[in-house]
């Protein structure tokens, strides 16, 4: 006999092919089991289309009667784009419901629950909670404080040099270190990257990695206070949409149709990040991948706004002139020194991944 961490386990990785695509909805998994047999099973894959709960009673049709279902997140108990989750299993008539973590949205947040119990089915909670969690931790991070969970990633040589003093950097990492950080653009709902990174590398913001899952390209967000990107700049080739975060006043070129201008007002000259990402949750976004050189990394991490670091370091050595990580000011006291945590290392070809989450996060602070 399977037990429910398996199953639950199973709901998981179905949850998991909606990994590029259920923004600004959570990433959500069911199976129904009876008799120890799957008899259903179902993920959400884009928001306005059915939930994973209906895909599993689809499949398992008359079935579902006095089935377990596993759910990967509490079942929703209101009208939105499509009928509540809980009233369909209801009516399908499952005995028990195993339920990894409840559902932070004040629409849901115990009511599909407490629906479930209401109709005599028994629930179980907690299952795999961890997990589930950090699958949809953008999605909960965007519902509690009304902002995309935040993620740095930045590619140093040993010495933490991004590029020589004249800018080349293609390539201080290799192969595999560039194509993860594809899959981590593609994982993203919104890709930020500063105007001179556009300028001085005629970036893309494009996510170009393999893949068979439903996949959509994230939202390109440029930062450019002064409107100096020019209109034949190659991030506008690609169609899809294009934010481009500028002073209130800043004259606009003639940009193509799908750039769209968000004018903020300036704080000493520069666009106020933590104003963009209160923008960026209003608009759904549930995970943000910021692509800084080193004045706008500079700038998140001075301020607080980044909730994780990915850091590609590669084994080599560029020099004392080579063009550093991140503008920081000088400190005097090592007390003051920004301190992280290493959550995992992952070798990648000849470099090194690091994720690392600060020791005393203030992400979300204004």
């Amino acid at each position: 006999m399977h037990d429910d961490t398996y199953w639950m386990r199973r709901a998981l990785d179905l949850a998991r092919r909606g990994l590029y695509t259920t923004a600004p909805n959570p990433r959500v998994g069911c199976v129904l089991v009876k008799d120890d047999v799957a008899v259903g099973e179902g993920w959400h894959q884009y928001a306005g289309e059915p939930h994973a709960e209906a895909h599993a009673l689809r499949a398992a049709g008359d079935a579902a009667g006095g089935a377990t279902a596993y759910i990967t997140l509490e079942p929703c108990a209101h009208h939105g784009r499509t009928p509540p989750c809980a009233d369909a299993l209801i009516a399908a008539g499952i005995a028990r419901a195993v339920v990894a973590c409840r559902d932070p949205n004040p629409l849901v947040a115990g009511q599909g629950i407490a629906r479930l119990r209401a109709a005599g089915i028994a629930v179980s909670e907690n299952v795999c909670q961890a997990e589930a969690t950090a699958l949809n931790r953008g999605f909960f991070r965007r519902i509690s404080t009304g902002r995309p969970f935040v993620t740095l990633k930045l590619a140093a040589s040993l010495d933490g040099r991004t590029a020589l003093a004249n800018g080349d950097s293609q390539w201080i990492t290799g192969a595999a270190a560039r194509l993860d950080a594809h899959q981590h653009r593609l994982a993203a709902d919104a890709i930020i990257a500063g105007t001179g990174s556009i300028i001085a590398d005629n970036a893309r913001l494009s996510a170009r990695y393999p893949t068979d899952l439903p996949s959509r390209q994230p939202l390109r967000v440029i930062i450019d206070s002064r409107l100096q990107t020019l209109p034949d700049a190659a991030v506008f080739n690609e169609p899809t949409p294009i934010l481009i975060a500028c002073g209130e006043t800043a004259p606009a070129p003639a940009y193509p149709a799908h750039a769209e201008l968000l004018r903020l007002p300036l704080a000493d000259g520069h666009i106020p990040l933590a104003a963009l990402l209160d923008e960026l949750g209003r608009r759904g976004i549930n995970n943000a991948l910021v692509e800084a050189g080193a004045g706008l990394a500079g700038a998140f991490l001075r301020a607080q706004l980044a909730d994780e670091i990915l850091y590609y370091l590669a084994p080599c050595l560029l020099g004392p002139d080579a063009r550093p990580l991140a503008a920081l000011p000088p400190l005097t006291n090592l007390s003051a020194k920004m301190q992280y945590t290493i959550t995992d290392t992952t070798p990648l070809g000849p470099d090194l991944r690091l994720t690392l989450t600060p020791e005393n996060p203030c992400s979300q602070a204004s």
